[in-house]
Parts: C-alpha cells; sequence; structure tokens
C-alpha cells in the first residue's frame, strides 16, 4: 500500500465521507471505461520482491531504515517490518530477450543491496517466509517506522476487536495469538504486474486466478513458521489470519476476509472494484480534495485516490491495479502468489511461466473458466498451498471430453501448461533462447520434484539427522539456503544438506 499517510484518528463523519468519495470515484472508473479512455496495448509487465535481511547466523536483522540509507536508490524501499525491504524493477515491454535482461538486473540489484547490508553485518535473504523468525520478532515494535504502516495497524486491530488468532495446521500445528498485524510481516512475495485494456482485462484475470495453483505447486517455498513445518506454501493462511478483521462471529457468518481468492469469474475489472466497496469497510478513510466527477467533466483524469487506497487493503491473490502514467489511465493485474526465491533464475523461471501461461489460457477459444467452477480453482489453490509439488489439481478434461478430473500437480504442468506457457511467450515475441532456458527450469523442478520448499524441509530433516536440535537445524538450513541463493543456480540444481557435517556443539 504505497500511500503517503498521517497516522490520525478518524470520526463518523470521515467514514461517511470516504464512503460517499468512494461511490463517486467507482462511478469516475465507470465513466472512463464507457468513453474507452485507457492506454492502448504495451505489453509492459513490471516486478516487485520483498526481501530479508538477516545475520550471518540465519537470524533477522531489524536494520532495514539504516540499509536503505546506504542503499540510497528509489529502487528499494521499506516494507512492514524492521527486517524487510522491497526492490521494484522497471516495467520492461514483454517480447525479446526480456527475461534475461530482467535476469540481470535483479541480480545486479541484489548484489548491490547485499553489499550495503554488510556494511551493518547484514545480508539480503530472497525467501517466502524466513525460517529463522520466532513471534518474539513479529510484534509492533518491530514494525517499520513509517506511518502508514503504524495506520494500518491500528485500524486493523481496532475493527478485529481482539488479539489476532494464527491457526495452521499442516504437518505440525501452530496456533498462537497476536496483537498486532506484525505477523503479516513474515511472508515475503514476488508481485508480477501486467498492463492490460479494458476489453482484456476480466480474461487475463480469470486466466492468472485458474493459473495460481500451478504457480504454487511449482514455486513454493515458505515451508517454516515459528519452528513448526506447516504447509509447503504458508504464506497465504498467514496472511489471511494476520490481517483478518473479523473476529469469530463474523467469520460464521460468513463475512469475506481482506485477503481471499475470491468467489467468481469476472466479465470486467469494474466487477472486482466494485466488490471491494460493496464488501469491505473502508480501513484508512482519508479523503482526497479532487472530484472525480469534475476532473472527468472537464476533460480530465481523475486520480480516484480513495478507490486505489482502499484497493490497497483488500489483499486479493490476483488484485486490480488503476493507475496514471504519462497523463493516460491503465488498467493492471497484479499476481500476488508467489513467494519470493529461492534463485533469481528461479524467480524469472515463474515470471516466464506465468506470462506465457496467462496468455496462452487468455485467449484459448474454451477458456479454462468457462470448464473450471470457481469453487475447484479455489480448491486447487488451497491444495498447491498445503501440498506444493506434490499437490493433486482439479482441471477440466483434453479434447472433447466434458468434465473435469484430478490430476496430479507436476504431470498437469509437465503435459499440459508448459506447452501453453510455450505458446503464450511465442505470442509475446519472446525469444526462443529465453523461453526454452526459463521454462526449462520450470520443466527440471518437475522432472525431480524439487521446488523451494521440498529442499528447505529435506535439507531441515537431514539437520535433525545430524543430531542438530530444532533452532539449530532451522538456522542451519536458512544459512545454507543464503549461501545457494548467492551463487545463484537454480533450486532444483542445489544438494540437500549441509555442504560439510554440522557441528552439534
Amino acid at each position: 500500500m504505497g500511500e503517503k499517510v498521517v497516522a490520525g484518528q478518524f470520526d463518523l463523519s470521515d467514514r461517511n465521507r470516504y464512503r460517499d468519495k468512494l461511490k463517486r470515484c467507482l462511478r469516475g472508473l465507470e465513466r472512463l471505461l464507457e468513453e474507452k479512455r485507457f492506454d492502448r496495448p504495451k505489453n509492459l509487465m513490471g516486478l516487485e520482491i520483498e526481501l530479508n535481511l538477516v545475520g550471518s547466523d540465519g537470524t533477522p536483522k531489524m536494520l532495514n531504515a539504516q540499509v536503505l540509507e546506504r542503499i540510497a536508490s528509489r529502487d528499494f524501499q521499506t516494507e512492514l517490518a524492521m527486517f524487510n525491504l522491497e526492490v521494484n524493477i522497471a516495467p520492461h515491454r514483454l517480447g525479446g530477450r526480456v527475461f534475461d535482461r530482467l535476469a540481470e538486473e535483479v541480480t545486479t540489484s541484489l548484489a548491490y543491496a547485499h553489499r550495503k547490508a554488510g556494511e551493518v553485518d547484514a545480508g539480503i535473504a530472497m525467501i517466502g517466509i524466513l525460517p529463522t523468525l520466532d513471534r518474539d520478532d513479529l510484534v509492533s515494535s518491530n514494525l517499520s517506522d513509517v506511518d502508514r504502516y503504524t495506520l494500518l495497524n491500528d485500524q486493523i486491530v481496532a475493527a478485529r476487536g481482539e488479539d489476532f488468532t494464527l491457526d495452521i495446521e499442516g504437518v505440525e500445528h501452530l496456533r498462537c495469538t497476536s496483537k498486532s498485524i506484525a505477523p503479516e510481516a513474515a511472508c515475503t512475495s514476488v508481485q508480477l504486474h501486467l498492463q492490460v485494456t479494458p476489453g482484456r482485462f476480466a480474461d487475463v484475470w480469470n486466466a492468472a486466478q485458474a493459473a495460481s495453483a500451478a504457480q504454487i505447486a511449482m514455486g513454493a517455498n515458505s515451508p517454516f513458521l515459528f519452528g513448526r513445518e506447516l504447509w509447503r506454501e504458508s504464506r497465504p493462511p498467514l496472511f489471511q489470519q494476520s490481517t483478518d478483521t473479523r473476529p469469530p462471529e463474523l467469520q460464521a457468518q460468513g463475512v469475506r476476509p481482506r485477503t481471499w481468492f475470491g468467489e467468481r469469474w469476472i466479465s470486467s475489472a469494474y466487477d472486482l472494484f466494485e466488490e471491494n466497496l460493496r464488501y469491505f469497510p473502508a480501513l484508512l478513510p482519508i479523503c482526497d480534495d479532487e472530484d472525480p466527477l469534475d476532473v472527468l467533466d472537464g476533460g480530465g483524469v481523475p486520480k480516484l485516490a480513495e478507490l486505489v487506497l482502499h484497493n490497497g487493503t483488500v489483499y486479493r491473490w490476483n488484485r486490480p491495479v488503476y493507475d496514471i502514467a504519462d497523463g493516460v489511465p491503465h488498467l493492471r493485474v497484479e499476481n500476488r502468489v508467489l513467494p519470493a526465491g529461492p534463485s533469481v533464475v528461479d524467480v524469472v523461471a515463474n515470471a516466464a511461466f506465468y506470462y506465457g501461461l496467462v496468455r496462452a489460457l487468455a485467449e484459448e477459444s474454451r477458456p479454462v473458466w468457462t470448464r473450471l467452477p470457481f469453487e475447484a480453482a479455489a480448491a486447487n489453490f488451497d491444495a498447491a498451498c498445503k501440498y506444493g509439488i506434490d499437490a493433486r489439481l482439479t482441471w477440466p478434461r483434453r479434447g472433447r471430453h466434458s468434465g473435469t478430473a484430478e490430476v496430479d500437480a507436476v504431470s498437469l504442468v509437465r503435459d499440459e501448461l508448459l506447452p501453453l506457457a510455450e505458446s503464450g511467450l511465442n505470442a509475446w515475441g519472446v525469444e526462443p533462447a529465453d523461453r526454452d532456458l526459463y521454462l526449462g527450469v520450470i520443466e527440471e523442478r518437475c522432472r525431480r520434484r524439487v521446488n523451494g520448499a521440498s529442499w528447505q524441509v529435506a535439507t531441515f530433516h537431514q539437520a535433525l539427522e545430524q543430531g542438530l536440535g530444532r533452532e539449530a537445524a532451522l538456522a542451519a538450513t536458512t544459512r545454507e539456503y543464503c549461501r545457494l541463493m548467492h551463487l545463484g543456480e537454480p533450486v532444483h540444481t542445489w544438494p540437500v544438506g549441509m555442504p560439510q557435517p554440522v557441528p552439534t556443539g
């Protein structure tokens, strides 16, 4: 939520005024869509990566202000907690050797940040959830010293009215409480942006929703939290529970969580923004001076500031984005499914798989969302989070057969989705060398049944077998992960276990 907001108190009139402004913004969006005011196709993609700061022992370092001061680049910014950073990569046009260029830029940016972090005895770790995080690391006093995070925390806590409960049952069971949203900071993600025209938005968003389970199955990288082995991708349940404004009674009534997969396929970007207003009360009722309808009447382009701010407090895994560039409005699909890491090659391979697959699915003559119930897509997402590369997913049968069937995620990706991703990258104009290199990484993960989560779990259990206690095994796993991450080879090539016997003393 990249808004600059000032902490303060809100009264009833603020919320009423904000609700009225939201309705005017939504009407403004509707008029922009009706008047076809949006940017033409540019095939632009963008990338953001959330990062952790760690010490040489593999534990988190609460030093983002000091590290950012040394980095001194607008490409890097704070994230929720003091051990988080985010790097933003400039938009690229899909085509040619775009993924090689992307890999080079990310590698350079991370190496620079890692070097600067080293000046305060820290380093960069690109991982979904840092295995060494302790409950004491995720408290409100460790939130970044930025007004918008303090305000967001205060408003979510006030809306809930009681402690947050984390209850995740995976390989092991975690149950604990928190007085703040700080546990959300454990989740570090990759966000993939795709600029789309209004006419294509619904198809691209639906395709992204359908593809989400396969993305997670291939890219899961968050199996641990607070010393427990949970889901192979534990970010989604953690994120939902740590931002849940609903006490148990509202959950029982079916009130929707602010972090959610959604509940239906859509026919327009308008559907999602309208749902946000209909279902979710304002957390940050901060009003802008602009009247969007007056701006439109005068031939201008409204910022729709209230709509944008409210949209930033509803955490969809595929989020609609309204933005303005060079005075022209545009829409983006922001894919928030993937965890950070493991290596730069893995991140770029995940991106290539996503952009190719979404293009192909969005252009199929019989789109997958006309053949797959939305409830099945949501269940696929949960299954992929729980079981990672070993998940079984529901998918439409191929050919003239109707209905769906349950299929092993690896078989689905290898036999059906990778060929689709290849045709999608061809349609974007990506060069074959780029296409084959990065889709080849996904293919090798399928062949070896290895992703970041499976490597972490296997290495952790080997450390336990060598005689380490749980805490020491998690720290050793994290240190070895960071070492291999910075070497830059894809995770399917990483040897399981430690490079030499780990001392148990």
